[in-house]
This record gives C-alpha cells, structure tokens and sequence, in this order.
C-alpha cells in the first residue's frame, strides 16, 4: 500500500501525493485531476496498476501543490524523502515520462 495523500482545491479539483517502492529508493508522485478516482486512473492507464490511496497520512504541501499545478501534464515525481532527513533541495520535479522510460543504455 502506498503511503500519501490529497488536498482539495477551491476550484474543486483535487492535487494527489503518492510515495511508491521503486528501485532502491522510493519517489513521490503528485497528480492534479478533476477528483481522486481519476488520478489513480491516470497513474494506472500509465501502467502502474496496483495504485490505492487509503488515507489521508501524507497530503501534498503546499510547494509540491504550486509545482504540479505549474507542469503542463499535472504529472510529476521526484525522489521520495528518506527517514533520515528528506529530499535535497536542488532535486527538481520531472515529468512522469522520465520515470516511465527507465535507465536508458549508453554507448
């Protein structure tokens, strides 16, 4: 089960946070979307299936709300923050494509 959250928007819309287990650490992926059943839709028809939120334990802040709302797909992730102190601060969003996509080869 991931852990996360959402917060509700006055124009009615809703901004969902999700940390979710990937590689050796986890990330943390904000959607923007008419309401929550369609942002676990979206996330799902980008193929990560098995995405539930129960709970309101850890709701987008309001930095993560400013920067998901600013992205043109309303799809964004970052490194997840650890235990032991949270995200860097120079880590940037990304565009959920660069998740998706994978390590690519070089060479």
């Amino acid at each position: 089960m991931a852990a996360g959250g959402f917060s509700k928007l006055p124009n009615g819309t809703v901004v969902v946070a999700l940390n979710l287990p990937y590689g050796s650490a986890g990330v943390r992926i904000l959607v923007h979307a008419a309401n929550r059943a369609r942002a676990l839709t979206r996330l799902r028809n980008l193929g990560l299936r098995a995405v539930y939120l129960r709970g309101n334990a850890e709701p987008p802040t309001p930095d993560e709300i400013t920067a998901v709302l600013h992205h043109p797909d309303g799809l964004v992730w970052r490194t997840a923050p650890t235990a032991a102190g949270g995200v860097m601060a120079t880590e940037l969003w990304h565009p959920i494509r660069a998740l998706l996509r994978g390590p690519t080869a070089v060479g």
